[in-house]
């Protein structure tokens, strides 16, 4: 029976910077970096040129920095199992972590699997078509990218998140649009006034996606009107989903306290969740910023918890 003082489940930015931290305060952690919902090393792995990760000027792309993030994590003495993690239990303790290699017990445990994006089921949009080739979820990571500069991009969603990433997009683009299938926003009165009053916005009203289309990158943009049925082709550049996100905690099996979302919720300053010794970083506790940056810092944060709350255990035990 395998026994840690440590370990983590998921891969990517948090995970990673857990990991290093964790290691180096000799907690010798032991990372599930298999994950059902998606490839080890997170959304990182599906992205293309990263340009706003700190050290980075030039940028880097997506899969390079993950796999930097992975060495630094292995030399100072992490474990990892390629594994996926088939399901946890934290009413006992220590914790048990399960997947196709058998049980681990750990007297701690960090959760950094992450969060993905909605996507619809449109041609186009998928991975082996132009996701990532024009069609992305995040205008924050990719709006700023030269393939978007000064051309006309497309927006799909109708609440606060849609608006936002159109207002965004508006630095860049030549002409934003929204792509709502009602004839009025979901968003906030505010944010949808600000998007209706911006010049470079447009709404497609009573519109869906119907088709994607290029050639290397995206090129075209179909919609199609829900009262008609008349589909309409647009020049484009991007297209950016901006539907929402789904946090990969179902394996969880609501063990641990989520928000109406399904995120974990976590004591605010802290990465500390409703069980104790157990932590969450990155973007599954963070609905708001979604940024690699960001999962890093939760994941040192994490990973500081957990040193400090196994150190005041070892002592009340002592």
């Amino acid at each position: 029976m395998e026994k840690r003082k440590l370990v983590i489940v998921g891969s990517g930015p948090a995970s990673y910077t857990a990991a290093i931290y964790a290691a180096r305060a000799s907690l010798k952690p032991l990372v599930f970096e298999g994950f059902y919902v998606g490839p080890a090393g997170g959304q990182l792995m599906i992205t293309t040129e990263v340009e706003n990760y700190p050290g980075f000027p030039e940028g880097i792309m997506g899969p390079e920095l993950i796999e930097r993030f992975r060495k630094q994590a292995e030399r100072f003495g992490t474990t990892f199992i390629g594994d996926d993690v088939a399901r946890v239990d934290l009413k006992q303790y220590p914790f048990m972590v399960e997947s196709a290699s058998g049980p681990v017990f750990t007297e701690s445990l960090i959760i950094a699997t992450g969060a993905r994006a909605r996507r619809l089921t449109v041609p186009g949009t998928a991975d082996h078509e132009f996701w990532q080739k024009g069609v992305t979820a995040c205008a924050v990571c990719d709006g700023a990218m030269p393939l978007f500069r000064d051309k006309p991009l497309f927006v799909v969603g109708g609440g606060d998140t849609a608006v936002e990433e159109a207002l965004f997009l508006t630095k860049f683009g030549s002409k934003v649009f929204i792509i709502h299938r009602r004839d009025k926003l979901r968003a906030s009165k505010i944010m949808a006034e600000r998007a209706l009053k911006h010049p470079k916005i447009e709404v497609l009203w009573n519109q869906v996606l119907e088709r994607v289309e290029g050639d290397t990158v995206v090129r075209s943009v179909s919609v199609k009107n829900v009262i008609s049925g008349e589909v309409t082709k647009h020049s484009a550049a991007g297209l950016f989903f901006a539907i929402g996100h789904e946090p990969n905690t179902t394996f969880l099996e609501r063990q641990l306290e989520l928000d109406s979302t399904g995120y974990i919720k976590v004591l605010k300053g802290t990465c500390r969740t409703s069980v104790e010794g157990v932590f969450a970083a990155g973007d599954v506790q963070d609905p708001h910023y979604r940024q690699a940056v960001t999962a890093a810092g939760s994941g040192c944060m994490a990973a500081l918890d957990a040193e400090r709350w196994l150190a005041v255990r070892e002592h009340a035990t002592a």
